[in-house]
């Protein structure tokens, strides 16, 4: 690795250790301090994102990762700049996605001086990263250099361990930061071992992922539970990167057919959507029923806590065995009523039940009406979802639930649909029906903010060539209006659907909506913004759209080239009313059902 100076090999150095240990993308927000590195990313290989607003880079860079369930690098210069990635550093721990951080930084003899833009930047994000390093001031010394590919080769390595996270290298720098020439790198240091590296990896890490063996007591003991279980239950949360990209739909299926479980899956599990999502015992309908459905007595749990809280409520008032499968061991279940936890990946835990069931003949199995009453359950919540759908139900009584059951229904096989949260991720739960394509649904729900949500789409929408649907709600998209330079500037077609209700409509669903004031002016805060000229500064196509008008808008954007803007505006009030008549008259429709199914 040749280098003009010593600045210049360190960024080099690192960058190419990074490409050769498998990483595909960067993104770079601008400053002086990283010019080794932001130089370095730019003569490489590596596909190059330039982001010019820190949080919103780091969020776009989340996205991506989360997408393909790859790491993707970010690179800032020193001071608050590395403080803007934060939020999305806590989110991608939260939520177990991949992610490099590497801050510039200033040279340690600069650190508690008063020189200008220098704060302390050791274990910035704390406990927030699987790992941290700091690396050594750069020097044309051999050891040095080997040292700095195998922190770099071990970072990365540590992005996909068990469970998958952001890892953050510090990289302090003194000048010349340019490709100057200084002659501290002498010509003859790029042919020794540590200037050219080795052809892959400077040091390749097998990670394994945590199994039980199907032999194992806990694989027999949870196969024995199913087998012997009269109401077993499958739930499925919102899924991290690596979880989704390794667990087959078609075991989970397999296992819950052979024991007669309902598989109620959130829409960010990856089992709604999909292949065998409508053949199976998938249901998507379960938060307008699961406070009269039956009780389950063997619950197996996969994934993160779901978004349901009319299902979570369910789950802990429930009696019954209730087994958590996560590779990490880590608790994730905010109730406190699981029984079991089988810290291995769920594949091969439920591979090896399904051996076992296998085994042991046809004496598995629910009782016989147990599935058929929560199909029952189902079909009678689509229906009553449908009727609220009618054009002259929506004329009377439109309410943004009606647009996410649209953007489900018409979205494009296959299609990245990324949700923001508050209502939205909340409506796309409750109406969002299962569906046999191939919809990669993505949202932070790790930390669950509404920051970053429009980059984070943006970023999942560069790592593919699906067409991109993203639903906001009007403060989310105000939160990271910077996000949507990424449009332009790194080149990814959307169509954001915004629901534009003047505020924080969530509030509505809470008890503080009964105290006026403060509620008003303090929770649900209207801000009266016409999203008309944010669109225009970012040269995107805005139309406003009448709910009624949604389908045929929704499918005429899909179907066009370049970013559309559909906004669909609300009554934060009135749509809370009306999903609160639709619940009440699913759950009433669905006890009625249950009750003359007996």
């Amino acid at each position: 690795m040749s280098a003009p100076n010593r600045a210049t090999l360190w960024g080099r150095t690192l960058v190419d250790e990074l490409e050769k240990g498998g990483l595909e993308a960067v993104c770079i927000s601008p400053g002086s301090r990283s010019t080794p590195l932001t130089v370095a990313f730019a003569e490489s290989d590596l596909e190059v994102f330039s982001q010019l607003d820190e949080r919103s880079a780091a969020y776009f860079a989340l996205g991506r990762a989360r997408r393909t369930g790859e790491p993707t690098a970010l690179v800032c210069t020193s001071g608050t700049a590395a403080a803007n990635f934060h939020p999305a550093v806590i989110e991608a721990n939260q939520a177990r996605v991949p992610l490099l951080v590497l801050t510039a930084d200033r040279p340690h003899e600069l650190r508690d001086s008063g020189a200008n833009q220098t704060i302390d930047q050791v274990k910035l994000y704390g406990d927030a990263v699987r790992w941290y390093a700091e690396l050594p001031d750069p020097e044309a010394d051999e050891r040095k250099v080997r040292s700095l590919r195998t922190t770099a080769a071990r970072a990365l390595a540590e992005t996909v361990g068990t469970p998958a996270g952001p890892v953050h290298l510090n990289c302090p720098f003194r000048k010349p930061l340019e490709p100057t020439e200084t002659g501290a790198v002498p010509d003859s240091f790029a042919a020794t071992p540590a200037g050219r590296g080795r052809t892959g990896a400077f040091v390749e890490t097998d990670r394994g992922r945590p199994t039980l063996e199907d032999s194992s007591d806990a694989v027999a003991d949870l196969a024995d539970a199913l087998a012997a279980a009269d109401r077993p239950l499958f739930v499925a949360g919102p899924a991290d990167p690596v979880e989704r990209r390794d667990l087959e739909p078609a075991t989970v299926f397999a296992v819950a057919e052979r024991v007669g479980a309902p598989v109620v899956a959130d829409p960010l599990s990856g089992l709604r959507f999909g292949e065998g999502a409508t053949d199976g015992p998938v249901l998507g309908g379960y938060d307008a029923y699961a406070d009269v459905a039956p009780e389950p007595d063997v619950v197996v749990r996969l994934g993160a806590s779901p978004t349901s809280k009319p299902l979570r409520t369910a789950l802990a008032a429930a009696d019954a065995d209730q087994y958590l499968l996560d590779p990490a061991g880590a608790w994730r279940e905010a109730t406190f009523t699981a029984t079991d936890l089988l810290a291995a990946t769920p594949s091969s835990v439920l591979v090896g039940v399904r051996e076992r069931l296998r085994s042991a003949g046809d004496d598995a199995g629910a009782d016989d009406e147990w599935l058929e009453r929560f199909e029952r359950a189902e079909r009678v919540r689509w229906r009553c979802r449908d009727e609220a759908l009618e054009p002259s139900a929506l004329a009377d009584a439109p309410f943004e639930g009606a647009v996410l059951a649209t953007v489900f229904e018409d979205a494009p096989d296959p299609a990245t649909v990324v949700v923001a949260n508050s209502m939205p991720i909340r409506d796309a739960d409750r109406f969002a029906r299962p569906r046999d394509a191939e919809l990669t649904v993505l949202g932070n729900r790790g930390a669950s903010g509404i920051d970053g949500t429009t980059s984070t789409a943006l970023g999942a929408g560069s790592a593919t060539d699906d067409p991109l649907v993203f639903v906001t709600g009007d403060l989310s998209l105000y939160h990271d209006s910077n996000g949507l330079l990424a449009v332009q500037r790194c080149g990814v077609d959307a169509t954001i659907v915004l629901l534009d209700n003047d505020g924080g409509g969530i509030f509505h669903e809470l008890p503080i909506a009964d105290f006026e004031p403060p509620f008003t002016d303090q929770f649900e805060t209207p801000h009266g913004l016409e999203f008309e000229r944010l669109a225009a500064l970012y040269d995107l196509e805005f139309e406003r759209v009448d709910p009624v008008d949604f389908a045929a808008a929704y499918r005429r954007s899909i179907e066009s080239a370049g970013t559309q803007v559909l906004a669909v505006r609300f009554d934060a009030e009135a749509s809370h009313r009306r999903r609160g008549v639709l619940a009440e008259r699913t759950e009433t429709a669905v006890a009625d059902a249950l009750e003359r199914g007996r």
